[in-house]
């Protein structure tokens, strides 16, 4: 093992097993992990789009990106996945994904600690858009790129205007200017 000292402040255990041994989970302080999915339609510039309805936990009436939070153990590209089935009715294979923009918020409705949205496009999907949460969504459809409506999800929006305007691939929401 090499010989660094430690951090001032911090207590270090020096690890005697051949074995590291895992730390426990933080609980109480996690970032919350979310995906979202750009579904683009290159050939016509179109970009599938959901209506929070006004039951809507946040956001209520805003437009957004078809969006989920990770369920524990869950990798992010399958939650992707999952998340764009079980509110569009589309299927997306997770290898097809690739990483548009990333998010990380300070705090968040469903966040005290903060959440990181890995945004992803998918230009190769299965199915047709349809509703398939109702009591969140007022309607889930197909609009022109050129289009977004302006009642938008401020993070999402911003991340589907990088995308789209290949721009940067990492917003930042919460954090005091440095």
């Amino acid at each position: 093992m090499p010989n660094n000292p430690p951090d001032e402040g911090n207590t270090v255990t020096q690890q005697t097993d051949d074995q590291p041994k895992a730390l426990k989970p933080a609980l109480e302080s996690m970032t919350l992990l979310v995906a979202a999915v750009i579904v683009h339609d290159k050939a016509t510039n179109r970009v599938v789009l959901l209506q929070r309805s006004e039951n809507a936990k946040f956001a209520q009436g805003l437009w957004d990106l078809p969006v989920g939070k990770s369920e524990p153990g869950e990798p992010i590209t399958e939650t992707a996945v999952r998340e764009l089935y079980e509110e569009t009715g589309l299927t997306v294979k997770p290898e097809s994904l690739k990483v548009a923009h990333i998010i990380h918020g300070a705090w968040g409705v469903e966040a005290p600690n903060g959440f990181l949205t890995v945004v992803f496009a998918a230009e190769e999907w299965t199915g047709e858009p349809e509703n398939r949460e109702p009591r969140k969504h007022s309607q889930v459809r197909w609009v022109d790129a050129n289009a977004i409506p302006k009642a938008f999800v401020d993070t999402t929006a911003s991340a589907l205007h990088h995308y789209l305007n290949d721009g940067s691939e990492v917003s930042l929401d919460g954090w005091s200017a440095a």
